[in-house]
């Protein structure tokens, strides 16, 4: 390495090579590094100065210390800590020097700006390299004073008008009340001297005026100038920004093809902890993520006509042939898919559009001063962050592929029904993957209904049955056989980073022929890049698909997006199993496209070990075919929030629906409708309105409960009776769906009890409070 140049002053500007420790690997590395108007920034090379700047400490509150004869640190207290070296003693005593003397005019300018308060220099523009901080300070100070001068000559100016006038027009009132007389010269000739005094302080008051205006005009466009500077200096802050997450994610990529070629060589003990801080430049971090995880079983393609040879093992397998040879070919599950379709004729044209979602910038301010002074929980959240639709109405969007539910509830096989139902609870992601908007909360007691009997054959209704924790529960009925009902509660944990959502319930289906009953639990949804970036969504977790009727099982996977990862995104793969453990189909696909079902000829132990040394399965499938696929996204749906064809017509508006449905909720509808701004404030009145109401149900659960007990005083038992100690302080009851144990799983949850579409019929609504 050739010998670093000795550092050159540049007026208040000291450049040089120094070299800088990055971490054990790399030791020592040698840098560019700038000392201008109290910051100490560093650059690979020169050539990075204008665009890619790779660290910078402020002098002001830093400390510099010695080491030894060439080594010296600079810190600010832990957050940044630099451990330089220069090439010779002299070169280390000129930066130490430099730095000492930037430190104290930093510090100086400091103090100066704490106590000027809000002083105008604050905001004058930055220093060039190479000029001083105090002839710019001397500078503008100039300025202030020649400013106000002139606004004192306007304040003279104006006094003298005032006394002018004044007199002025005493003299023209005098001489209209006298008569023609010989007085009548000397006062012409009066109010002739004070009209030119008028004049003469009128001119100067003008050309005060002129001069005050083109001096304010140089200087707005230096402060002009400074401002767009300071707006230049900000977007190349976010594009730097963007760059190094570009950067940080082609290191990970190539972190893990390094990582892959050096798979053979013997493992590397791991160094101590870094000297000092560990180094925020690009190529000197170690990038660390989840490590893929192993499938857990292996599939691979078997002779179609398998069955019809005799069952010899094959080398390395223990074998067990399925018992299913009857349905061992490569034909459908069950029907065409298009049969069911063939006789739905809608009998309403619905609406395919939806006014496009406005341009509207968030800003931030607007919504930090509407926090000030209130609790955490009244603070309103703008629309701005929310899609035109309630939860009810997303969780009625599991339905959008009810077709799938529709086909197996004419399977003859409940192994055959379980592919079928396996592929609907993945459908249900498929609307995630653009839509990152939050629905809006259901206010409690809000209702939706989805009527589409006429022309799929299927209702659904869901209600909002309590809001702290926040529940909602829904009941879906088909004249095609099926029954879906769940109720769910949503729990999230913000990680920084990350926003996590876990869907917290059980999801039922009941097929009328078998009388087959499944359930399942949905996965965790992550929201990602909630600081900076664009938001992007992830589902991550298992699903155990379970028919309580015949002990069927399917052990769903969804892997979570990696870097590292050789699989496509957002796979999901499953098995599904008889109640003994035997496997019939492998399902495999993404919940954001498709999903595809694999017969099972054969499966095994044995082939490549797993994890842990654990042998995976080997499964031996035919052909796969294609159970599921999304639906194309709407012409458009960019500017329509990414809404499905069947989103788009969840909000329209219908006739006869219960007060309490969401199309009626006028938050939403402004929102819908562009109207952000009068949403915001209909979406703060709607929600202490419910507060309102809550407070007054509370009160009055304590008041029932402190006259029970006033009642039962006397009686000896009423001191230990849990009834009472136990009584809710809420006293809310859901409308159409009563609270009871699940039988299935023992959990506590709300069932559809009937009466909401009889009340429809009948236009009557009585029951209804009164939310919006």
């Amino acid at each position: 390495m050739s010998e670093p140049k000795t550092p050159t002053p540049a007026g208040d500007t000291y450049k040089g090579w120094v070299f800088k420790w990055t971490n054990y690997i790399k030791g020592y590395q040698r840098r560019w590094f700038v000392l201008s108007n109290g910051l100490l920034s560093y650059y690979r090379t020169q050539a990075e100065m204008g665009h890619t700047c790779r660290g910078t400490i402020n002098l002001a509150t830093a400390t510099i210390t010695v080491d030894d004869a060439c080594n010296f640190v600079i810190s600010n207290g832990g957050a940044q800590t630099y451990h330089l070296k220069a090439s010779c003693e002299v070169e280390r005593q000129r930066w130490i020097t430099a730095l000492e003397l930037a430190k104290a005019k930093a510090a100086c300018m400091q103090a100066e700006s704490d106590d000027s308060g809000d002083d105008f220099s604050t905001s004058s523009p930055p220093v060039a390299p190479g000029q001083g901080g105090g002839s710019q300070n001397s500078e503008v100070q100039s300025a202030l004073r020649t400013l106000g001068s002139k606004v004192e000559d306007l304040s003279t100016c104006n006094d003298l008008i005032s006394k002018h006038g004044s007199a002025l027009q005493r003299s023209l009132s005098e001489l209209d009340s006298l008569r023609l007389t010989g007085e009548a010269g000397d006062k012409v000739r009066q109010v002739t001297e004070r009209a030119t005094l008028f004049r003469i302080t009128s001119n100067a008051m003008i050309n005060a005026c002129r001069d005050f205006l083109a001096l304010a005009q140089a200087h707005s466009k230096r402060w002009q100038k400074a401002l767009q500077a300071e707006r230049d200096q900000r977007v190349r802050l976010e594009e730097t920004l963007e760059q190094l997450a570009k950067q940080h994610n082609n290191l990970e990529r190539a972190f893990r093809g390094a990582a892959q070629a050096n798979a053979t060589e013997d493992n590397k003990s791991s160094a101590g902890p870094g000297k000092g801080e560990a180094s925020d430049e690009d190529d000197d971090n170690e990038f660390f993520d989840a490590v893929e995880e192993a499938p857990e079983f292996i599939t691979v393609p078997a002779d179609p006509h398998f069955h019809k040879r005799s069952s010899s093992n094959i080398s390395g397998f223990n074998s067990e042939m399925c018992p299913d040879d009857q349905s061992l070919n490569e034909e459908p599950l069950v029907m065409n898919q298009e049969s069911l379709s063939q006789d739905l004729i809608p009998l309403k044209k619905r609406r395919t559009r939806i006014p496009d979602k406005p341009n509207y910038s968030l800003n931030l301010w607007s919504i930090m001063k509407n926090c000030i002074g209130k609790e955490l929980s009244k603070i309103p959240m703008p629309v701005n962050f929310n899609e035109p639709i309630s939860m009810l109405q997303r969780l009625s969007e599991d339905l959008e592929y009810h077709e799938l539910l529709d086909k197996a509830s004419k399977c003859q096989s409940s192994l055959e029904q379980m592919c079928y139902v396996a592929a609907f609870s993945v459908s249900s992601y498929s609307t995630t993957v653009y839509r990152t908007g939050k629905p809006f909360n259901p206010l409690l007691g809000e209702t939706y209904e989805l009527d589409r009997r006429r022309e799929s054959g299927y209702r659904s209704l869901c209600e909002q049955v309590s809001h702290h924790p926040p529940a909602a529960a829904h009941h879906a009925i088909s004249d095609r056989g099926w029954t879906l009902r769940q109720e769910i509660t949503v729990a999230s944990k913000f990680r920084g980073k990350y926003l996590s959502i876990m869907p917290l319930g059980t999801i039922h289906a009941i097929f009328e022929k078998g009388n087959n009953h499944y359930t399942w639990k949905k996965v965790t949804t992550t929201v990602h890049n909630i600081i900076v970036g664009k938001l992007w969504i992830d589902q991550s977790g298992e699903i155990d698909v379970v028919n309580h009727t015949t002990g069927d099982r399917c052990h769903l996977k969804f892997a979570p997006y990696s870097y590292f990862s050789r699989d496509v995104a957002r796979k999901v793969t499953g098995v599904v199993m008889d109640k003994d453990g035997k496997a019939h189909y492998v399902l495999s696909g993404t919940w954001d496209e498709k999903m595809e079902f694999s017969r099972v000829m054969q499966s095994s132990r044995g082939g490549e070990n797993g994890t842990e040394g654990k042998q995976k399965t080997v499964y031996q499938t035919l052909k796969a075919r294609e159970v599921w696929r999304r639906n194309p996204l709407p012409e458009g749906a960019e500017t329509m929030y990414y809404f499905t064809a069947l989103a788009l017509t969840l909000n329209e508006l219908e006739e006869g629906v219960a007060p309490t449905d969401s199309r009626r909720r006028p938050d939403q509808r402004l929102m819908e409708d562009g109207r952000w701004e009068e949403a915001n404030s209909e979406k703060q009145r709607l929600e202490e309105k419910q507060r309102s109401v809550r407070r007054e149900r509370e009160r009055e659960a304590a008041s029932q409960r402190t006259s029970s007990q006033s009642e039962e005083a006397a009686d000896e038992d009423s001191l230990t009776d849990p009834s009472i100690k136990s009584a809710p302080h809420d006293s809310y009851q859901a409308l159409w769906f009563e609270r009871c144990e699940d039988r299935i799983t023992g959990e506590q949850i709300h069932i559809y009890k009937g009466g909401y579409w009889e009340a429809k019929d009948r236009g009557s609504w009585e029951g209804c409070p009164d939310i919006f």
